[in-house]
Formats: C-alpha cells, structure tokens, sequence
C-alpha cells in the first residue's frame, strides 16, 4: 500500500516517533486501536534517535539545509478540505527544537592508505592556507523541518542494516533502519558547520585521524539524548512486563566515577566496594554506611530530616557532618543531583539508587547496546506487530476541528488525504507558538565528544561508565576510540555550559603541548529544547489533542513512560497499559481473530514491515534476563 492511499480511519493518529508517542502507540495497538503512526523525519525516534557517524554528519548538513530553506507554510493549502461546520488547525512543518548546533574537528587530516569513503561534509574544512591565524570557531546552525512530499518512506521498508558488529543472539534482531539521508555531492565550503583548528594536532593525535573516524563511523552510535535505564525504573519495568525487552540487549554500567580536585576517581557502590575503598578513610566509610542505610528508610524517621524538607540537600548533608569528600560523593554521584535539589528529593535519590543496586549488576544502571534510539524503535516493533501503521517522511498538516463539539474529528496530511480519527497524538516540535498559552521553556545544553582513551582506564574494552551527567560508552564506538555524553541544565549556549568541563577533563589539542588527559578529536554542541515543565493547560488545543514533550533534563527516562501511561488512560481508561505480548511461538496462525492473536499476518489489511514478519515467525525464545553482558 503507498503512503499516499493510507486508510482513511483511525482510532489513534500519533505524530512524531519519541519514546513517549512509540510507548503509547505500541500501548494502543496491543489492545486493539487501530493506530497510524507518522513522523516528518526519514529516521525512527526523533530527539531520541542514535546515529553512525557518517549518518549524524549528514544530520548536521540536513539541519543546516532545512535552516536556509524558506518556510512554504500555507495555511490555505487543503482549505478545500474543510467542510461546512469545521475549522482548521495548522502544525507547524519548521523544527526548532535543537539550536546552537556547533561542532569541531581535531583530529588530524592525515589520508588513510585505502581509500575512504567520505560524505560531503568531510570536505568542509578549509584549507591550511585558509586556516591560518585563525582560532577554532563553529558555525551556529539553528535547525529547521519541511516537508519532502516527493520522498517518502512507508514501513514497509527493507529491514534495516546492522552499524555495529552484533553479538550472536541478536543478529537476527535489526531494529528499524534510522539512518537514511541523502546528502549532495557538493556544498558552499564557506557554511560548513564544522570547523577546524588553526594550528597543527599534536603529535599524540595523528594516530586516529578524521578519515579513520569516517572509515570506522558505522561502528558508532551516537545518541542525540544521553540518558540511562534505572534497573528497577518505568522503563525496565515496561521492558519486561510488555516483553518488548526481547527487541533489544542492555549492559550494565560498569562503573561510576567522580571528578574531584582535577581528579577522576570511581565511586563505591555496593558493601563491598565501600569497605574496599582506598579513597575513603575507616572513618568516612562508617559514616557513609551509617547514611546509606539511613536513607534506604528515611520515610520512617521523618524526625532526621525534620526543619530541611524547603533546604538544599547539601545543606542536610552538611547537618549530617559527613565529611566534604562524602557530601560530594553522595550529592552528585549518588543522588545524581544538583545543588538546587531539595532535601526530601535528594533523599528519593538517593534510596532509588540504592534500590537499583545489584538488580542486574554492580551498579543500578543499565544501557542498551546499540544506542537509547533503540528503545522507541523497540515499542514502534510492536505497535507494527499488532497491526499498526508507520510511514517516515510523511507528516499531518492540519487538523481538523468540528465546532460544535470543539474536537479534533480528522487530519489532514501532507499529501492532501483526509483521515478521521478519535484522538490524535502529537510531539511538542509540531505545535505553533500561536497554539501555546505558555511559551517559555527550558532548554538542555548537550555535547557529544570523540576522545582517544577513556577519562579513567579499565581492563575491560566493553564498557560504559557514568561520571556526574558525564556518560562515557565503549561499546558505542570504534576500536581505540571512546564515546563521552555531557549533559546538564542550560543557562546560556551549549558550548558556554560544556566547554569548560571539557577543558577539564580532557585535551582539546589548540596548543602543542602535551598531556596525559585524552584527547577530543572531535566535538559536538547543541540545545534541546525541554517542554516537560509544561501540560495540557499550557496549549490551546481541542481536548482529544494530546502533546508529549520531548527528552527532559533528567537522567532516566521516567518522565516520559509516567507521560506515556498517563495519556492512555486517558484515551482508555479501563484498558490495561502495556499488557505483555505473546512470545512469536505462542502465536496461533489460524487466519481469524485480532492481527498478532491467532491472525495471519499476511492477511491483516494493515501492512506490515518486513522485518515485523521476520521477528514475529522466528523461533526465538525469550530472554530470562534484561541485558546481554559481553565482558
């Protein structure tokens, strides 16, 4: 079936492919709603999404190309499919949700002895000639979304290709295929984004050079959000229970550190590692003990914390007397918080974390193997699986509102078909500032950084480790090369906020000298717009419209399943969320009933991926535990 002859009824019509609109349409379809599922993007997950580095090359050349590409906005474009009683609501075709968008290249240009394969971003450095006197500097590029009505992707697509060599049991698991651009040959060297130093690497950096990272950059997989999986959290929880944990393989983090005094230390987690410790005296590991099992019933002695429930938490880690050394400890590697945390909160925290521990590893996180944009793939898999709809590059221009009633009744989409449908789900980017009764939002300042070793070296060449809002991953990237996540609240650009903790912690190679930190090679700034302080009062939207925000500043991904529950109980309140899906051996092929419960497939009207029917007839059996150690 062609994108352009969709079925013209729907239960559920959601916009956009996010973790929180790929949980919920995959929670609707597992109960029987008829869902389409739509996003502008040519790639699954939006502000979610994990890229090669050769695809997240061409990202940052569509961002700038959609930028100088004049709005075609028509609110009068499908004004013929407005019948009498009804009103029209434009969405908006511009993305703004990522801005400040800067990234540098310090690795060397020295040409590899085969021949490479490089995107037409790869070109865009100037010359050394040009580059003389000339301090590193990144083009701001403020990405913007149109439409590409001639160049649509339905999900029944050819199944996707594999960017990391995949372990045995989940080669026969390929997710949706993320990365599909086309970039052209050749582009104005004078707009690049991206930007190189003026002087010379030093010598310690020649040894990976640019075109070894494009050589290599199917091997990485690069999130444009940096989040964790909690192991007793919303999310593993959701894993499990609706068995789409079998979609996908998890590590754990294998260690957390801390960065203190211009040195990066790991943090005791569990009994053991407290009282193995040589970082902490005899003194300080009582006293850590004695506050952790504290804080793992804190509920029952409200009398500690009594006077401190409107005070900073350090402030009551302060009133505990622990030492400097462990209110840092506890404050920024346990809790995971900021100073401005309360203390009720900070105590929440902290008891999560200990709760976590142990679950499936030493530390309480777990990190899916290929990248978080894996995960709302793994709920668009079984949203498909009963008989959902997906098209990429196909979008909803308007929708449409019956006034008496005042609800959205239908949509019409980007090639002019009307389609009813009972509700409709849409991400926050969509949305016109005109439709906003709130407009202010917070933004989050990320950087993506390419180093040469880790910031702390381990035995093992797999693993992923959390410093403060700083993730570090080996498993996400080429060979002698690591992948290092910065996130945190924004107060001005990405680069104001980040360039200074990446000065810290590692050498970024604008002078000659040496040092022991690891090397950037390259990095990458930009801000994501945060929209999870606002909530339906804060849009001027029919009632049966419902708006999910995109990645908050957090660093799980709670906020987004609680989002995604709480929206279908309101579209279906005696439905259970989420109910666990039969495992593909269970499955009755008998031609009749619902499609995914004893249906054929193949005689669904809906169709279906090919890779939906590869993992629903395969003989696989699921897995007993969450996550596939590959130490």
């Amino acid at each position: 079936m062609a994108a352009d002859n969709l079925p013209s009824e729907f239960d559920v019509v959601i916009l956009g492919t996010g973790l929180t609109e790929s949980v919920l349409a995959a929670a609707c379809s597992r109960v029987g709603q008829k869902v389409l599922h739509l996003d502008r993007r040519n790639y699954y997950a939006g502000n979610w999404a994990s890229f090669t580095f050769n695809s997240l090359l061409s990202w940052i050349q569509e961002y700038k190309a959609q930028q100088e590409m004049p709005s075609t906005e028509s609110d009068q474009a499908w004004v013929g499919k407005i019948e009498e009683g009804e009103d029209m609501l434009p969405l908006s075709s511009v993305d703004s949700s990522i801005i400040n968008l800067e990234v540098f290249s310090y690795a060397s240009e020295e040409s590899e002895d085969e021949e490479v394969v490089t995107p037409s971003v790869a070109n865009s450095f100037p010359k050394d000639s040009e580059a003389a006197n000339e301090e590193p500097s990144g083009s701001s590029v403020e990405p913007q979304h149109s439409d590409s009505p001639g160049d649509r992707t339905q999900g029944a697509a050819e199944p996707p290709k594999q960017e990391t060599e995949p372990s045995e049991a989940c080669k026969n698991r390929q997710m949706p295929e993320t990365q599909q651009s086309n970039q052209s040959e050749e582009s104005d060297k004078q707009e690049q984004p991206i930007t190189r130093p003026a002087e010379a690497p030093i010598e310690l950096n020649k040894r990976i050079t640019y075109a070894k990272l494009l050589k290599e950059g199917r091997r990485f997989n690069i999130d444009l959000v940096s989040k964790l999986l909690y192991s007793r959290g919303s999310l593993v929880d959701l894993l499990i229970k609706s068995n789409v944990s079998r979609y996908a393989e998890f590590k754990n983090v294998n260690r957390i550190l801390i960065c203190r005094d211009g040195r990066v230390k790991q943090v005791p987690c569990s009994r053991a590692d407290v009282f193995g410790s040589k970082q902490l005296n005899v003194v300080e590991k009582r006293m850590l003990m004695k506050f952790l099992t504290f804080c793992l019933d804190f509920e029952q002695h409200p009398e500690e914390f009594q006077g401190f429930s409107e005070k900073p938490f350090w402030e009551f880690l302060k009133s505990q007397k622990l030492t400097e050394n462990l209110q840092h400890f506890v404050l920024h590697s346990i809790s995971m918080a900021d100073q401005e945390i309360l203390t009720e909160e900070g105590l929440k925290a902290t008891q999560h974390f200990l709760q976590c521990l142990g679950r499936y590893g030493n530390t309480p996180f777990l990190f899916p193997l290929y990248g978080l944009g894996e995960i709302p793939q793994c709920f668009c898999r079984m949203c498909a699986v009963f008989g959902g709809i997906y098209c990429l590059r196909h979008s909803v221009q308007c929708l449409v509102v019956d006034k008496e009633s005042g609800k959205c009744k239908a949509v019409i989409d980007t090639h002019g078909q009307r389609i009813s449908c009972n509700h409709f789900v849409v991400e926050d980017s969509y949305i016109r500032e005109e439709q906003r009764t709130k407009t202010s939002h917070r933004q989050i300042s990320r950087a993506v950084v390419i180093t040469d070793r880790s910031v702390l070296s381990y035995e093992s060449d797999q693993q992923v480790l959390v410093c403060g809002r700083v993730r570090e991953c080996t498993c996400t990237c080429a060979p002698s090369t690591d992948l290092v996540h910065l996130t945190c609240p924004a107060s001005g650009s990405a680069r104001e906020d980040l360039a200074p903790v990446i000065s810290n912690l590692f050498h970024v190679p604008n002078r000659s000298e040496e040092t022991e930190k690891p090397l950037a090679l390259w990095v990458m700034y930009f801000n994501m717009r945060d929209t999870s302080g606002l909530d339906s009062s804060c849009y001027s939207l029919p009632s049966n419209v419902h708006v999910c925000t995109g990645p908050d500043a957090s660093l799980g991904c709670d906020y987004s399943i609680k989002l995604a529950e709480s929206m279908f109980n309101q579209l279906l309140p005696d439905e259970e969320f989420c109910p666990p899906a039969p495992n593909p051996e269970d499955i009755i092929y008998d031609g009749d009933g619902a499609p995914g419960e004893g249906a054929s497939f193949e005689e669904t009207n809906h169709p279906l991926p090919f890779w939906v029917f590869h993992e629903a007839l395969e003989d696989t059996v699921a897995k007993d535990t969450l996550f596939h150690n590959s130490d």
